[in-house]
């Protein structure tokens, strides 16, 4: 069975950094495509980053020039680079993964940008 398994997420200021981070396990296969997405306070969840096995990355439009998604291919584990977090960014941030056409969703870690 798929796992998916966030972690490290919490509480910073704006304009600090925090790095996120997901590993994937029970595949016998890489997964395609690995990413982040995020769903703020009552709003719907949206698109972060995602990143193919081939290095073809996309970004929200929020967080282009400010986060940076990273994956190592062999570990099935992805990360979320964030910096200059603004209090928009607060949000509850979902790890996804695409394997054979298959999609799997981490339980969400919780990130909270203070004024």
């Amino acid at each position: 069975q798929v796992q998916v398994v966030e972690s490290g997420g919490g509480l910073v200021q704006a304009g600090g950094s925090l790095r996120l981070s997901c590993a994937v396990s029970g595949s016998s296969s890489s997964a395609s495509i690995l990413g982040w997405y995020r769903q703020p306070p009552g709003k719907q969840r949206e698109l972060v980053a995602t990143l193919t096995r081939d290095d073809n990355t996309n970004y929200g439009d929020s967080v282009k020039g400010r986060f940076t998604i990273s994956r190592d291919n062999a570990k099935d584990t992805v990360w979320l680079q964030m910096n200059s977090l603004k209090p928009e960014d607060t949000a509850v941030y979902y790890c996804y993964a695409n394997i054979f056409f298959g999609n799997y969703w981490g339980q969400g870690t919780q990130v909270t940008v203070s004024s």
